[in-house]
């Protein structure tokens, strides 16, 4: 009912939240009248006597019981409870149409997919401006890529471009360069989650052993020394 009905109205509240969680909560009560289409039973309250009413004359005295006929009124209500049908929710049918065609649907994916390749665009151009060293360049990019980083194509995307550089002679770094790659790489590794293990970090390991910087003449430092840390 959701796709058939709601995806004008799901559209049209994009974007403001209180109108999403009116919503949200309309669904929520419907559902839950679903499972719960039983009220509880409710207690009945007697009602207490008001203040002075024992000093009025014309108060009756309260009927003796009679414990045989209370018994029997309880016993017939007991075989009726006993003898009643189970109490079932009648299911009410009904023809759901099959609302809009799939392409409304796939539209929405298709901004979500939209979205990704822009992150994997991001990576890219930051990535190219560390290595021609436009560094102004690459820091305004830089928190966007860091963000990038939670999805698993911007973390492949990562290892792919860092492999192209390192095939083109490119893994020796200034030192700005080598901070860059390894906050990136630490960041690539940080988010990756045990399906990752022989994926992107198994992608990062030739990487951090071949990329480096020259401290002084004689030493260097690899890639590998600052991510190693990394389970």
């Amino acid at each position: 009912q959701l796709v058939a009905y709601e995806v004008k109205r799901m559209r049209a509240e994009e974007g403001n939240k209180q109108k999403i969680l009116r919503h949200i909560k309309e669904l929520a009560e419907k559902l839950y009248k679903n499972e719960n289409p039983y009220p509880a039973v409710t207690m009945h309250k007697v009602q207490k006597p008001t203040e002075g009413c024992h000093l009025r004359l014309h108060q009756k005295p309260f009927p003796r019981l009679d414990e045989g006929m209370v018994q029997w009124i309880i016993d017939q209500a007991t075989a009726k409870l006993q003898t009643a049908p189970p109490a079932v929710k009648a299911e009410k049918k009904c023809m759901v149409p099959s609302g809009p065609p799939i392409a409304a649907i796939l539209e929405r994916n298709g901004n979500a997919l939209a979205n990704s390749a822009r992150r994997l665009e991001v990576v890219r151009n930051c990535i190219s401006y560390v290595f021609e060293n436009k560094m102004l360049e690459a820091k305004k990019l830089f928190p966007a890529v860091l963000r990038a980083m939670k999805g698993r194509a911007a973390r492949h995307c990562l290892t792919q471009e860092l492999n192209l550089h390192v095939q083109q002679n490119r893994a020796v770094l200034d030192h700005q360069q080598f901070d860059f790659v390894i906050r990136m790489m630490n960041c690539c590794l940080q988010d990756c989650t045990a399906m990752d293990e022989h994926g992107i970090a198994a992608a990062l390991l030739p990487l951090v052993t071949a990329f480096c910087r020259k401290l002084s003449p004689g030493i260097t430092q690899f890639a590998y020394s600052c991510v190693q840390e990394h389970v």
